[in-house]
């Protein structure tokens, strides 16, 4: 999740609208997850107060899963071997005991690990460009001929936080949180841009480890930056159609840069792929009739604004086409003189092969166009069609299914493969049934008559398609996990606290959703391809009174967490869970409080034994979560750190969290290296 989507409490909020959300759009009247819940709660004649009673209903599934089932589900398996960890209100990372972390590249660390060196709060733009990028999030392990000990670490970076890139240059000077400095005549200083935009997108280093067990970065022709400058290919069934024309690519095959890297997700031919999540923000559209904003629809049901741009990119002093681009108001004749097209060559999952320096990121339009959380693939077998799953992160938006035409042949599979195929959108029923629906021509009522000319038209306008064909409007489904062993899918669905008390009765026993929950489903002979599922929620995050797991028993002192975002089902069939509360500091006070730190768990899917694994520092959330293939070390995200800082306490230069140096300087986002003491499998 973006700090995009944060509710920065320390600030004066409307109750709708928190600052740096996505503009809510999904005006349709398809049923939200809610009402699927509360319907199939009804049916099995539950009564308000008890989520006790509640899981029963809803986890149970006694239309799936028999009691001589469930009962043999809930026996203990040993699958998780450490002493859970207490919430922690420290600005500090604690793991299980017998185990320890190390810091590795933090932000602003030289990709070739020696020059150009970090100056905090003094970040350039072309240093920038050779540096690991800010907000570390979604990464994978690539590893070196097979090794556990060399490899590619792959990561994204989400986004920027201008107060912290430009500390030193702005100190003293009243910032806004994630608001930048103008000068009088209310332009932005070049360079200050071009480090912020060159802070995004991924960073690809060759990682070791030496003899002393330390990890760090070798300087190796593989290490790259892909930045908001970076040329993108696109392809997919939207290449070259007229929404994606705009000055830079008349032909609509090409762009600039990827913006707001999330999670990512990793193919069965293992290319690396990167989601655009909260992209819309970064533009501006001013374009009016009769005095009132004109937004296309393409851009209308995304969120761009029409007001102020997030970062004001477009106002940089000199107004070179790679910040004016940020511009979608209609300034020539014709879509092939100015950029009122741009914003539709962003929202898509980018794929790249992290092994080739050289090869060109592609931007893979037939997965679909929105903010894209991740992706997350099924187990792929020879002969059959490639299937992945992607959540659209906002509140009562879609979660997404993505189905190849062709058929898996390991000995030449490639990205093409997803440029040709079929993209669903998921309904779920009261009965725990669940239904994709496919977004392809003369399908669920998307033809020329209802105001979708062609394929390339469903994908660009993917919400307002899936709006139309009736999917579920859900809590901000996040990240995705495929069990390895099962098959079973999960996803996140972070909270939804747009939920008005006035809403609750009898059968919607939880108003303001502001814990979330994870939902599972599975298919009928494991067949991910199938258009029909069955599912059942795996847990109602909260406190030990206000949650519930799958099997009736409530989250314990050991395993309570709020707002489940990251997700990973490593190969024992552990899934990792981790938590966005937003930018959670030590003074966090109301319904959050009981939570401490953000944090990650681990959970056992078949008993539903969850424990809480590790706690991080004041201000940041926990994102991403890998290990090496021999499991015996785990890569963990730490994003945002001193996050929750108020703007008063940036002007008296405390930035809220000494992590990771504890120097009195800027706080980083950074990896944790996570090892046991005995060498052993982590989590086992």
């Amino acid at each position: 999740m973006s700090s995009y989507e944060h509710d920065y409490s320390h600030h004066t909020l409307s109750p709708d609208y928190a600052h740096g959300d996505e503009r809510p759009s999904n005006t349709s009247a398809n049923p939200t997850f809610y009402d699927v819940m509360d319907a199939r709660a009804s049916r099995r004649g539950f009564i308000l107060g008890s989520l006790a009673a509640l899981a029963s209903g809803l986890y149970g599934v006694p239309a799936v899963t028999s009691k001589a089932a469930l009962a043999s589900s809930t026996a203990a398996s040993g699958l998780l071997g450490f002493k859970a960890v207490p919430v922690s209100k420290e600005d500090a990372v604690v793991v299980p005991e017998g185990y320890k972390v190390q810091v590795l590249a933090p932000w602003g660390t030289p990709i070739n690990g020696a020059t150009p060196e970090y100056k905090p709060g003094m970040v350039t733009g072309a240093d920038q460009a050779q540096q690991v990028g800010s907000h570390h999030d979604g990464m994978h392990f690539f590893p070196i001929d097979g090794s556990s000990e060399d490899g590619l670490l792959v990561m994204n970076h989400e986004y920027v936080e201008p107060r912290f890139v430009h500390a030193a240059k702005w100190k003293g000077q009243k910032i806004d949180n994630e608001t930048v400095v103008f000068d009088a005549s209310g332009m932005r200083d070049a360079d200050e841009v071009l480090a912020e935009i060159n802070g995004h997108g991924c960073s690809v280093i060759r990682i070791k480890k030496g003899a002393d067990g330390q990890w760090g970065i070798v300087a190796d022709p593989m290490n790259r930056r892909i930045t908001g400058l970076t040329l993108m290919d696109i392809a997919g069934p939207a290449r070259g159609s007229a929404h994606l024309v705009t000055k830079y690519s008349p032909d609509g095959t090409r762009t600039r840069g990827t913006l707001n890297n999330c999670a990512h997700g990793v193919t069965p031919w293992n290319t690396y792929m990167s989601a655009e999540e909260n992209w819309a923000g970064y533009f501006v559209n001013t374009d009016k009739l009769d005095q009132k904003s004109n937004l296309p629809r393409e851009q209308a049901r995304y969120g761009v604004p029409a007001e102020k741009s997030r970062y004001g990119w477009e106002k940089a002093v000199g107004g070179s086409d790679e910040v004016l681009r940020f511009d979608a108001s209609a300034r020539g004749a014709a879509a092939t003189e100015d950029y009122r097209n741009e914003p539709n060559t962003f929202g898509w999952m980018i794929e790249f092969n992290p092994y080739d320096p050289a090869s060109v990121p592609v931007k893979r339009t037939a997965l679909g166009r929105f903010a894209h959380e991740g992706i997350v693939f099924a187990p792929a077998a020879a002969g059959k069609p490639i299937v992945c799953y992607s959540g659209d992160d906002a509140r009562f938006e879609y979660i997404y299914k993505f189905v190849s035409a062709r058929p898996y042949d390991p000995a030449s599979a490639d990205g093409s493969l997803l440029d040709d195929g079929t993209l669903h959108v998921a309904k779920f029923n009261a009965d725990g049934s669940g239904e994709w629906l496919a977004l392809a021509p003369g399908q669920n009522g998307l033809t020329p008559e209802n105001g979708f000319a062609d394929l390339a038209d469903i994908l660009v306008n993917t919400r307002l398609a899936a709006d139309k064909a009736g999917a579920t409007k859900m809590d901000r489904p996040e990240w995705g996990a495929v069990d390895p062993n099962t098959g079973e899918v999960y996803f996140t669905l972070t909270n939804n606290n747009r939920r008005a008390q006035t809403q609750v009765d009898a059968v919607n026993p939880r108003a303001e959703n502001n814990f979330g929950q994870i939902v599972r489903w599975r298919y009928a002979n494991g067949d991910h391809a199938a258009t029909t599922f069955q599912w059942e929620l795996f847990v109602l995050a909260g406190t030990k009174t206000s949650s519930a797991l799958f099997t009736g028993k409530a989250l314990d002192e050991n395993s309570i967490f709020a707002c489940p975002d990251g997700m990973w089902c490593d190969a024992n069939s552990r899934l990792w869970i981790q938590t966005d509360m937003g930018d959670i500091g030590p003074e966090q006070k109301g319904t959050l409080a009981p939570f401490g730190m953000n944090q990650m768990l681990a959970a056992d899917p078949k008993t539903g034994e969850v424990r809480r694994f590790l706690t991080g520092p004041w201000g940041q959330e926990i994102t991403g979560v890998v290990t090496t293939p021999d499991q015996k070390t785990m890569f963990v995200n730490v994003q945002h750190p001193g996050g929750h800082a108020t703007d008063e306490q940036f002007a008296a230069g405390d930035f809220g969290s000494g992590f990771p140096d504890y120097k009195g300087t800027v706080p980083r986002s950074a990896t944790l290296v996570i090892t046991r003491d005995d060498g052993g499998i982590i989590g086992a």
